[in-house]
């Protein structure tokens, strides 16, 4: 028996004045409320109670106990009440980790639509390229690139990284436009200077690694798109984050009929979460949003 339920026994005999009304409120026999008693005023070392024929009343000690226990089962109740109404309705501090590219290209735009929807949802954004430990960081969702191992994580996929090589108009114009994989080694490229990201490969029955002699690097998506834009050099960068570029012309799709990739794999960009029993509101209606949003962005 819990020390909570003791105090409850406490309360209710102090409130009906009778062990054995209490005992019918809670539906247990009276002996059992007595020996509940009988160990809190064992373990608190004092009489709590005095016990007659005809009813039971408070000692002195008694009645200051009972100030603070009614304080306790006040706060117990509030709280569960507070943790009740968490789970009904999506609020409280909601923290984001997603990978900067990502992050500023695809996710912060959607951001001002989530929060007319979820008012109540305090929302926390970090961008990193670094792995966050979703536990020790109290991470609600993170959304990352490539393959995941740890099994007590859950993955929702956003979307594939469809990796295209592109250049400026104006580039291509000054320097020509490569016609095979090969003739990359006589272009300036501009590499994504993440571990991961830095090589290129070509994408078909053998993995290829493309060799690049001439090559910026940068460490960031947008750095990247800034540099092919400004005509400095060809770029492998994934669809959501020139969709845009592409569409309006002022970037141009190279050799599409070939397929690359800056890993050995094609990828995907997830959006992950803690195996847990419950997901709390805040956390599904926000993954919820996400998929609605974000999910065949680059069809």
């Amino acid at each position: 028996m819990s020390s909570l339920n003791r105090l409850l026994y406490f309360n209710c005999v102090v409130e009906t004045g009778s062990i054995s009304q209490a005992s019918r409120i809670f539906d247990v026999q009276p002996s059992s409320i007595s020996r509940q008693l009988a160990v809190l005023e064992q373990e608190l070392g004092v009489r709590l109670l005095n016990k007659t024929t005809r009813n039971t009343g408070l000692t002195e000690a008694g009645r200051k106990y009972y100030e603070f226990s009614q304080r306790i089962v006040s706060e117990f109740d509030e709280a569960k009440r507070a943790v009740n109404d968490l789970q009904e309705k999506p609020k409280g501090n909601l923290k984001i980790s997603m990978t900067v590219g990502f992050g500023e290209s695809v996710v912060l735009p959607l951001i001002p639509k989530f929060m007319l929807l979820y008012p109540d949802i305090d929302i926390r954004l970090e961008l990193t390229e670094r792995v966050v430990d979703l536990v020790e960081e109290n991470i609600d969702v993170a959304i990352r690139s490539g393959r995941l191992s740890d099994s007590a994580i859950i993955a929702k996929r956003l979307t594939f990284n469809n990796f295209l090589l592109c250049a400026s108009p104006q580039y291509l114009a000054n320097n020509g436009t490569p016609q095979c994989p090969k003739d990359l080694a006589e272009h300036q490229c501009i590499r994504y200077s993440y571990a991961r990201w830095k090589d290129w490969f070509l994408m078909a029955e053998t993995r290829t690694k493309l060799i690049i002699n001439n090559a910026i690097s940068v460490n960031s998506v947008n750095g990247q798109k800034q540099l092919v834009l400004n005509n400095t050099g060809l770029t492998l960068m994934p669809l959501w984050a020139i969709k845009n570029e592409l569409a309006d012309g002022s970037l141009v799709h190279v050799m599409q009929e070939y397929t690359f990739s800056p890993y050995e794999e094609l990828s995907a960009t997830y959006a992950i979460y803690l195996k847990r029993d419950m997901i709390s509101p805040k956390t599904r209606v926000f993954l919820d949003f996400l998929v609605e949003n974000i999910v065949n962005i680059d069809v």
